[in-house]
């Protein structure tokens, strides 16, 4: 085997000047073959084996190598005559050097040295991989300490962060705050009992009162609040219970004074009767909740079923249009309001030929315009099926004569006391609003009054007691019923009556005798009103 280069040259260091040999010394060597070894760092070059793997060098001076399979020798047989570097170490010197050595004498009386050298050749690639490998060490390394610094500069400012904490948690320990769910529960309770409170005391006063209404607006505020702190931070119930407490100063100042000055409400007329002098004034509006179709949906028309046999007990109906604002193609029924709130036990229907948000519900049926002409349908609610249709005589359509900002609401239908009405406009009437009493039965028209004002300038109508009112837009918050005409008496006016509204458009209003309440669907919401009638002197 080839001897390894670094034992090699530690051999020669070892050896010292006894390895120094001469300019002739060296052009005695033979050729180095392909396995010798070229030592550059001395001044002697060594050749050792053989291409068969052993060889050996014999200088003048009676030094020399031979190497055979896994031994490489040294030999020296003393010094031959005069040394021609005086420098150079004498024969005895050189048994001194390397007394230290075992060896052997030939037949020549040559000594042997023998030094063991690795069987193998120096790892070159596995050196240059265990450099790469320690490259790529270094530059994870590098990688993580950044993290690891980063990560102490987090932890310091989570320290600072945990100590903050820990000093609140000790100040809401010394002030003993502890609220549970209990907490929560008493909170209810005052804020519902202060809700019965306002109610008792608003229906104490004539109309509404800006104060009374403000209380209760505050009141239901007060309820969601605390249904949303219920999941938030318990220690906020402390601010809940001061606003409270403020509330409640105020029912008490509102409850000393509602006796002064304060007029009597008239009791209200019994219901489905007629004995009042009229509408006087509207309450607030009371959202029931968005139609079950979406906020997409905001034409349409809702309200609860009117028969003068079973005034209480009436079904609740929604009937959204569809999102051109046109076509009434789905409705919805419910037994009662509780169901229709948590949109339950709904039995859903589908028309195919329904238009325009001017649907009522009167005795089991349904009445719509017929899609696209100028009829009125009436639908069996029982089987979701047409019994009657019915051509409106010199009725326009078509959006001819609508609503302001309402489509396809050229014929309205109407329920009140007296039964089954239609308000629309006609071509003779120069637009004008016609009000006509029909047969629920057979649709037939039983009498007609001309009114002077005109339809398109009115944003809805409804009838009660055989009166119609009609609204006009004050602004995006505001209605006002400004106009009537009396088909018992013929007479028309105008009125003021203000309206609150919740979204912008009205898109279809329907009265409820027994209720005595207004269905309004306001851009896809169901809203209710209290109406106010004026009390008849004994």
């Amino acid at each position: 085997m080839r001897p390894s280069l670094p034992l090699l040259q530690a051999l020669l260091l070892f050896l010292g000047p006894a390895a120094v040999f001469s300019e002739e010394e060296r052009s005695l060597a033979p050729d180095p073959s392909p396995s010798s070894i070229t030592l550059p760092a001395f001044s002697s070059n060594f050749i050792s084996g053989s291409a068969g793997g052993s060889g050996s060098y014999r200088s003048r001076s009676g030094v020399g190598f031979s190497s055979s399979g896994s031994g490489f020798s040294f030999s020296s047989s003393g010094s031959r005559g005069g040394s021609r570097n005086s420098s150079r170490p004498s024969s005895g010197s050189v048994s001194q050097l390397f007394s230290n050595f075992t060896g052997s004498k030939d037949d020549h009386g040559t000594c042997l040295c023998s030094v063991a050298l690795p069987d193998s050749t120096f790892p070159a690639d596995t050196v240059e991989r265990l450099e790469i490998t320690a490259h790529t060490l270094s530059q994870k390394f590098e990688k993580e300490l950044s993290k690891v610094k980063e990560y102490a500069q987090l932890i310091t400012i989570y320290e600072k962060k945990l100590s903050n904490l820990t000093v609140r948690i000790e100040i809401m320990e010394e002030n003993s705050i502890s609220y549970t769910e209990l907490d929560f529960e008493l909170i209810k309770i005052e804020v519902k009992e202060m809700e019965k409170l306002i109610i008792q005391m608003k229906d104490s006063f004539v109309g509404s009162s800006v104060i009374v209404d403000q209380l209760e607006v505050e009141i239901r505020n007060m309820t969601l609040l605390v249904e949303k702190l219920e999941t938030l931070d318990k220690n906020n119930v402390l601010s809940i219970r001061r606003e409270i407490a403020l509330l409640k100063n105020k029912l008490k100042e509102c409850e000393a004074s509602k006796d002064q000055n304060v007029p009597v409400v008239p009791p209200p007329p019994a219901p489905g009767s007629c004995a009042h002098g009229g509408v006087v004034n509207i309450s607030r509006p009371s959202i029931v909740q968005l139609n079950w179709r979406g906020f997409g949906y905001k034409y349409g028309a809702w309200g609860r079923d009117y028969s003068p046999q079973n005034p209480d007990q009436g079904l609740y109906w929604v009937a959204p249009l569809n999102t051109d604002g046109r076509v009434l193609e789905y409705y919805r029924l419910y037994n009662t309001l509780d169901d229709l709130l948590l949109y339950i036990n709904a039995r859903e229907y589908r028309l195919k030929y329904g238009q325009g948000g001017g649907t009522v519900v009167y005795n089991n049926n349904m009445y719509v315009n017929w899609y696209n002409t100028g009829n009125i349908a009436k639908v069996n609610l029982t089987t979701n099926t047409v019994a009657v249709t019915q051509t409106l005589p010199a009725a326009v359509y078509n959006n001819r004569f609508s609503y302001a900002n309402v489509g396809w609401q050229d014929i309205d239908l109407a329920i009140d006391e007296n039964g089954l009405w239609v308000i629309y406009s006609t071509e003779a009437s120069t637009g004008n609003m016609v009000i006509s009493k029909l047969n629920d039965t057979t649709l037939a028209v039983l009498n007609t009054w001309q009114t002077r004002q005109y339809k398109p300038s009115v944003s809805n109508a409804f009838m009660v007691c055989g009166v119609l009112y009609a609204t006009r837009t004050l602004n995006t918050r505001t209605e006002e019923i400004f106009y009537y005409y009396d088909t018992n008496t013929k007479k028309e006016g105008k009125l003021s009556i203000i309206m609150q509204k919740m979204q912008e458009t009205v898109q279809s209003i329907n009265y409820h005798p027994f209720d005595q309440k207004l269905f309004v669907y306001n851009d896809g919401y169901l809203v209710n009103y209290d109406l106010i009638f004026e009390q008849k002197p004994h």
